[in-house]
C-alpha cells in the first residue's frame, strides 16, 4: 500500500504560481510513474501532466494541451516526492489536484485514470481573476 500527500495548493491571483507537491511513503517510488490529475466542480476528472520512471536515465513527461509550456512534471526519488510547478496559472485551472502513481510500464497508459493504482487526498488550487 502506497500513500501519497499532496500540499502547495492555495489562492492565487491568474498569472501567479504554485508549486504542488506529492510525498510518496513507499521507497520503492522511483519504481513508479507518476502523474497529476485535477477535477474541478461538476466536472469529471481529467489528465494533467506525467512522468515517467527512469529509463535508462531519462524520464518521460506528458503534458495535457491545456497546460503545456505552464506547467512542469518533476520528481525527486531520492526524496520520494514528485511535484507539479505551475506558472501563468488561469481561472480555469481552478480544481482539486490529485497525485497518482502507476506501476504500468508503458507510455500510453499514463493519460488514463484506470492506468494509475494509489492515489492522493488531493490539494485545492482556487486562481482569482
Amino acid at each position: 500500500q502506497v500513500q501519497l500527500v499532496e500540499s502547495g495548493g492555495g489562492l492565487v491571483q491568474a498569472g501567479g504560481s504554485l508549486r504542488l507537491s506529492c510525498a510518496a511513503s513507499t521507497r520503492t517510488f522511483s519504481s513508479y510513474a507518476m502523474g497529476w490529475f485535477r477535477q474541478a466542480p461538476g466536472k469529471e476528472r481529467e489528465f494533467v501532466a506525467a512522468i515517467s520512471r527512469s529509463v535508462g536515465g531519462t524520464y518521460y513527461a506528458d503534458y495535457a494541451d491545456s497546460v503545456k509550456g505552464r506547467f512542469t512534471i518533476s520528481r525527486d526519488n531520492a526524496k520520494n516526492t514528485g511535484y507539479l510547478q505551475m506558472n501563468s496559472l488561469k481561472p480555469e485551472d481552478t480544481a482539486v489536484y490529485y497525485c497518482a502513481v502507476s506501476n504500468s510500464p508503458y507510455y500510453n497508459d499514463y493519460r488514463r485514470l484506470q492506468s494509475y493504482d494509489y492515489w492522493g487526498q488531493g490539494t485545492q488550487v482556487t486562481v482569482s481573476s
